[in-house]
Formats: C-alpha cells, structure tokens, sequence
C-alpha cells in the first residue's frame, strides 16, 4: 500500500475544503481499502465523512424519498417507509454482498463503487478503465460476466451495484454538494457510460460530495421488486437482474419502470419495454411481448452470448412477479 494521508472532518465545509484539495471520500470503505490494497487506486489523502449528518431516511413532501448517502445499506433496507414504499430498493440491497457489508457500506458508497472486471483489478492486464489508452483485456479475454449494452471498444465492463438498478428503475436523482454549491443530477446522467473515457465514471465534479439519492414520488397503488440471477445463491453479483415497478389502476397498465443489472456498463434503463406495457393489459403473453425488447442493441462478446436471452427471461419473470401472474 502507498503512503497517504488520513483526515477526519466533521462538517461538510471542511470536507468540501480537503476535497477541493484533492483528498477522496471515504466512509464504510469496503470498496475503496480494497482496491488501495490491490494497488489498483493510490489515492494521496483519504478525508473521512462517516461523522457528518447524512444518515436519515425522510419521507419527500410529494410521497417520495430521500436517503441519505451515509444511511448503511441494512438501515436502508430495513426501513419501515423503504419497505412499505419501494420495496424494489429494500429487495436490491439485501440481494448485495455479505451481511457484514452491509451493515457497513454506505448508500453513497454503494452507487460509487467501481466495477468487478478481473482485468480493472489486476494491475498487470490492460485496462483503459485504470489506465487509459492501454487497451482492454476483456475484449478478446474471458468476458462471460461482461456488459453487452452500453459497451465501448475501450470499455465492457459492468457496473457491480443491485441498489443502483433499483434507482435507474424508480428515475431517483442524485443530490450534490460542492464548492460552487447545491446541484441534482438524474441518476441516468450520474452514472457514465464508457465511451471512450472509461476512466470517468460519474458526473461529480471537482469535491463534490453526494449528499443524498431521492426518489420521486410516484402513482399509487405500486407494486414493485428486484429479481437477481447469479451463479450461486450466496454472496455473488449478478449475471442479470430486472428492477420493476408497475402502477395499475382499472386494470391496466398506466405507468411501467423497469432497468436491468449485470448486462450494462451502467444501471440500464428499458424504455423500449415500459413502452411496450403502458395501456396494456397484465397478461402472460403481455409480459413475453415486452421483455423480448430487453435486450435490444445488446453487443455480446464471445463468451456472453447466453445473456442475451437470459436478460429477456429474467424481465419477462419479474414482470410476471411484480404484474401478479406468476
């Protein structure tokens, strides 16, 4: 591990101040100390916010809700008003790591957290993510857990987080604090595509900090959850997963979010699929119709091909959970 310094703010000015000079964010650490372990990061100076009041869950004047980005991912998960009004993000995160992570990582953290790829963290592959304009390993490497949408010829890896699909789903914004003041950015634009500068993952300026991720109020009675494929039903991320949230009223479809993990180099949103629902009907063959268009624009690799179809049978699945014909 490289030599850096360590700093313990207090409030948000003075973490404003040392992430102006350059110093990186850190509070339950569990993917930051990792990775400095890995000598994949080799930050200089580590500004700790874990003491600064952004741990509570409110309830937004609309209906909505804003977490904030120190609440740990259990209290998110077990909150009574995440439960009752989104249980989509209360499924997201207990389907996420081990349950000592959770009780440690942070929502903040969790959206931040950089990608899995076996080629981002080992040091001696290429990597443009970690080092850019050195190539990408992945490419013509083993790529059976790697994106198939929102992919680049710099960049196909996936984004790791559950929670994250949950907000790209519920259209969630992200709020920001930094030297030039207050801002919010919709979760879609937070989180960046690869492009051809993987190496920029969010759209966070110089020092900011997030304060919170607030969900927009949305029409009631919704139903919504998370579905997660993995390898093995233990600790592991996934190879697909589908967010939804369907708001029906006279028995049709008036309104449809739905996003997919572990296929995107972000959280990805399928407007194609929500078109395909809204005014519709719940029906078996409905749910077949609109998860076939999950997958489109998918650019699978040699070996990844499989998720091209596991992708649809895994909406088309949690529609049917969600939409109350399983």
């Amino acid at each position: 591990m490289h030599p850096f310094t360590y700093t313990r703010v207090s409030d948000t000015r003075e973490a404003l101040n040392a992430g102006r000079r350059g110093g990186r964010y850190i509070a339950g650490g569990t993917t930051l100390v990792d990775l400095m372990r890995e000598t994949v990061e080799r930050p200089e100076a580590l500004v700790d916010i874990s003491g600064l009041p952004l741990d509570e869950i409110t309830v937004t004047e609309r209906g909505g809700l804003r977490i904030g980005a120190l609440v740990t991912m259990s209290e998110a998960a077990a909150h009574r008003k995440v439960r009752t009004l989104f249980p989509v993000v209360s499924e997201a995160l207990e389907l996420s790591a081990a349950a000592q992570l959770r009780n440690t990582a942070t929502i903040g953290g969790n959206i931040m957290q950089r990608t899995r790829c076996t080629y981002f963290r080992d040091v001696t592959a290429d990597c443009n993510k970690r080092e850019p304009g050195s190539g990408c390993a992945a490419l013509e490497g083993v790529n059976r857990t790697h994106a198939i949408l929102g992919t680049s010829d710099a960049c196909v890896a996936t984004h790791p987080s559950d929670v994250a699909v949950a907000f790209a789903a519920l259209e969630a914004q992200v709020r920001l604090l930094g030297p030039d003041g207050e801002r919010q950015v919709p979760f879609a634009d937070f989180l960046l595509r690869p492009g051809s500068t993987p190496n920029r993952e969010q759209a966070l300026r110089k020092g900011e900090l997030i304060t919170a991720v607030e969900i927009p109020a949305l029409p009631r009675p919704l139903k919504s959850g998370y579905l997660k494929v993995r390898d093995r039903q233990s600790y592991e991320f996934a190879l697909t997963s589908a967010a939804v949230a369907l708001h029906v009223r006279g028995g049709v479809i008036r309104e449809a979010r739905v996003a997919a993990g572990g296929v995107g180099t972000v959280p990805w949103k399928l407007p194609a699929v929500e078109r395909h629902l809204v005014g519709e009907r719940p029906s078996d063959a409905l749910w077949t119709a609109a998860a076939d268009k999950a997958a489109e624009g998918a650019r699978p690799l040699q070996h990844n091909r499989f998720k091209v179809e596991l992708l649809k049978r895994t909406v088309e699945r949690q529609l049917r959970i969600v939409g109350g014909t399983k």
